[in-house]
């Protein structure tokens, strides 16, 4: 019997076709939903419109709770939210979801497809331990 290859489902927040954005994830102009697997393969699913970037927030602007469940209400069908880096709303993101989160360290979009190849273990193992513990989303 063939065992199925591991796949993740990742979202790149992103500014364009190329660059990650340098900004609060849920400032992303949209969403880059890759399917990528353990040996390395990966293939881009969609092009996901940011509904959340317009998002009127509370005084300071940053960090509302409401814009975190914007964003991740978007992303329910994905396993990891792959940054650039990412603002207040990263901890719940990490704590009250069953998403996680990976900082790519670079904004180049080819360097942070190869960045989750390289960590696809890692994640995958994380990805597992929390659909096993979280809803995905909590109140």
């Amino acid at each position: 019997m063939l065992m199925e290859k591991r796949c993740l489902k990742v979202a790149f927040g992103m500014e364009d076709d190329e660059h990650l954005i340098d900004a609060h994830y849920g400032d992303s102009e949209f969403f880059a939903i890759y399917e990528i697997c353990e040996d390395g393969d990966y293939k881009l699913l969609e092009k996901r419109h940011n509904k959340a970037k317009d998002f009127e927030e509370d005084d300071d602007g940053h960090g509302d709770p409401r814009k975190f469940k914007a964003v991740v209400g978007q992303l329910l069908d994905v396993d990891v939210l792959a940054a650039f880096r990412m603002g207040p709303n990263f901890l719940r993101i990490r704590d009250k979801t069953n998403k996680v989160a990976f900082f790519t360290r670079t904004r180049d979009l080819k360097l942070a497809l190869q960045r989750v190849v390289e960590n696809f273990d890692d994640l995958w193992e994380q990805v597992q331990k929390k659909k096993a513990e979280k809803p995905p989303i909590e109140e």
